[in-house]
């Protein structure tokens, strides 16, 4: 059986708010521990008006309070968005709350578009190799070692689980090097996921905190008691894929019946290429799709995701999603 851990963007439906997105991840992560989900994790984007989770450590902390055993993180940071020491500071802290929950995804995209990118650092003028520096200068602050000549307080000592995030090869190559568990974005970035795991294994040195190489990847699930209701709720991401790759995002909408056949060959097309690695579809339809994207990867853990506009369809589908998956004996 593989294991299973939820992705959640925080999203801001039509018509709602933060305040309410905010509530909702905290009702969400509470279901998805009582359903046996591994970890919750919320993703860093910025300057997006339908996603709430930009203050990452801030939400995780709010998570935390309404939940008690699940693991919780970020999935993830953009490390080259902060200087290492805050980030050892905010998840030190979480590991103080929390303790032995905290999970640390770092990835180097910006989470945003270059403009954003601009207003959290102010310059990009950063050295575009530096995400491998970043990253053992965090490990540093964590280790307490006194490489850097600066205890994080707080952060020294704490042990939050870092996993290395990546759409492309990059992150395969560092995560194998440093020998960090690591994370893949097919859910919305496929092309290269069968290649970048491969490496990992490949090329995978044992550390300190893993002896073999532990890989994750993203998958999209909508689960419904029927076909057609589950590709009714998938419309509202659907229409917000498309609407980000045509350069017009905004808060998630409400779901439309049909709505492929309404698109034409660009959104179609879109969407064929960014869902590639998701199930839609009922009980049975979803454990198909799930075995068999197991089976081709051999992945250790599915983080499952994929928002719904009405949230209690969200926690039917991860609650199906998850009787699907403890049902499946695939490799693990």
């Amino acid at each position: 059986m593989t294991r299973y851990a939820m992705l959640d963007l925080v999203p801001v439906r039509q018509g709602g708010d933060v305040a309410q997105a905010l509530a909702e991840a905290a009702r969400l992560a509470a279901h998805a521990e009582r359903h046996g989900y591994a970890r919750y994790w919320v993703a860093e984007h910025h300057g997006m008006e339908g996603i709430a989770g930009g203050a990452t450590a801030v939400v995780l902390a709010h998570v935390g309070a309404a939940t008690s055993t699940i693991r919780i993180g970020a999935g993830g940071i953009m490390l080259p968005n902060h200087a290492p020491l805050v980030i050892a500071e905010q998840f030190g802290t979480l590991d103080a709350l929390y303790p032995g929950r905290i999970d640390l995804g770092l990835g180097r995209a910006p989470g945003s578009d270059q403009r954003v990118a601009a207003a959290l650092r102010r310059t990009l003028d950063s050295d575009p190799n530096g995400f491998p520096r970043d990253v053992l200068e965090l490990q540093s602050y964590f280790a307490d070692d006194g490489q850097t000549g600066i205890r994080a307080t707080p952060g020294a000592g704490a042990q939050p689980e870092m996993w290395i995030l990546g759409s492309s090869l990059f992150g395969a190559q560092l995560a194998a090097m440093l020998g960090l568990p690591y994370a893949f974005a097919s859910h919305f970035a496929p092309d290269a996921l069968d290649q970048a795991l491969a490496i990992y294994r490949r090329d995978f040195r044992p550390s300190a905190v893993l002896d073999r190489p532990y890989a994750m990847a993203g998958f999209n699930i909508f689960a419904a008691d029927t076909d057609d209701e589950a590709r009714y709720l998938a419309s509202s991401m659907e229409q917000s894929f498309v609407a980000l790759r045509t350069g017009n995002p905004g808060k998630l909408p409400p779901p439309v019946r049909d709505y492929r056949a309404g698109l034409g060959g660009q959104g179609a097309a879109i969407l064929d290429h960014v869902l590639q690695c998701s199930a839609i579809g009922s009980p049975a339809t979803v454990a198909r799709e799930v075995a068999a994207f197991v089976e081709r990867t051999g992945v250790d853990e599915l983080m499952v995701t994929g928002a719904t506009f009405d949230p209690d369809a969200r926690l039917h589908s991860a609650a199906l999603a998850a009787e699907v998956i403890d049902g499946l004996r695939v490799p693990a």
